[in-house]
């Protein structure tokens, strides 16, 4: 019985040893070391490097309202044209016939207005004759606009999609573009959207012409931020009397916005969400490691502008040692 209680109390002494081992264990808490950096203001050339494709300034279908056989086209590809100038001859039927119609309706009209002038036709007669006379003189209107297509503006011909005698089913016959002005749509981050106003002055570059830079001007500000980028559109124009730059063109622009104050910080310290393009730092607060979603900025060769509202000046953000970090960890500062 002696025996027995012996090796009771011989175990409880070595679970009483295996608690105390297990809570000191839990008590020893992990402690990363890191380096820091103390927010300071910088100043700044304010400026953003956005890409864009060139577009023609004026793009036209050549698409006639009226179905058919088409007579004769008179361009081709590349082919430049002034405005006015002859580009596709439909089916001439209708056109014609209506034209017989007209100047039939033309004679009735005259005849009529003299038998009213002496008292042989009524008003009403002539009203009816009139009717018919102005009906027909606009769908005269429309089929000559549409038997006889002509270039809206000048530009070149960009697509052809028939032959002379095929049958026109709705597909364009022809694409004008206009090449001697071009424009292009480009995304603003919505940081910038009180800086940009309509008559700014801009300048485009091209892998394809280096060195040469190309004047241009934002011509809209779009009123709205698309939710999901966070970005507003502008449209800029830009002068082409050379014809050096084609639409399809891939350009580049940097916009000066003038001097600004920033928080700025090594490229290496932003750590990027795994499956995701959100970007976030750790920042230091009471001797632990908290981590913050930021907005990137301008970046300054090996240095990128960080942009939130915990990010102001004296916060200390973790430049070294920040991938071993999860947030609330303990941090050593090692300067």
């Amino acid at each position: 019985m002696k025996k027995n209680l012996f090796y009771v109390l011989a175990a409880l002494a070595l679970m009483g040893c295996g608690s105390k081992e297990s809570t000191a264990t839990q008590e020893e808490e992990r402690v990363e070391q890191v380096r820091t950096t103390v927010l300071q203001p910088r100043e700044i050339e304010r400026e953003i490097i956005v890409s864009t494709n060139l577009q023609g300034y004026l793009t036209q279908n050549v698409a006639p309202s009226l179905t058919g056989k088409i007579e004769h086209i008179y361009r081709e590809v590349g082919d430049r044209v002034s405005k006015g100038t002859d580009l596709v001859r439909m089916d001439q039927t209708q056109y014609k016939t209506t034209k017989i119609s007209m100047a039939n309706l033309e004679i009735e009209k005259n005849r009529v207005t003299q038998l009213l002038r002496s008292g042989s036709a009524t008003q009403q007669q002539y009203d009816q004759v009139n009717t018919q006379y102005n009906s027909t003189k606009e769908q005269l209107e429309f089929l000559e606009q549409n038997t006889y297509v002509k270039a809206p503006f000048a530009g070149v011909i960009s697509a052809k999609n028939y032959e002379d005698g095929e049958l026109y089913s709705g597909q364009p016959i022809l694409i004008l573009t206009q090449i001697d002005k071009l424009k292009a749509l480009v995304a603003i981050p919505e940081t910038y959207f009180p800086k940009f106003k309509e008559g700014m002055k801009l300048s485009l570059t091209s892998e394809i012409y280096p060195g040469q830079t190309f004047p241009a001007t934002v011509e809209i500000v779009y009123p709205t931020i698309d939710p999901s980028t966070h970005t507003f559109q502008c449209k800029i124009v830009i002068p082409n009397g050379k014809n050096l730059l084609r639409p399809g063109m891939y350009v580049t622009t940097t916009i000066g916005l003038g001097k600004a104050n920033a928080l700025v910080i090594p490229y290496q310290a932003v750590e990027k969400l795994v499956g995701a393009n959100d970007r976030y730092v750790f920042i230091v607060e009471d001797g632990r490691a908290k981590r913050v979603a930021v907005t990137l900025g301008q970046r300054f060769d090996q240095d990128i502008e960080i942009i939130a509202d915990e990010i102001k000046e004296g916060v200390e953000v973790v430049t070294t040692g920040q991938h071993k970090l999860v947030d609330g960890v303990k941090v050593n500062v090692v300067k």
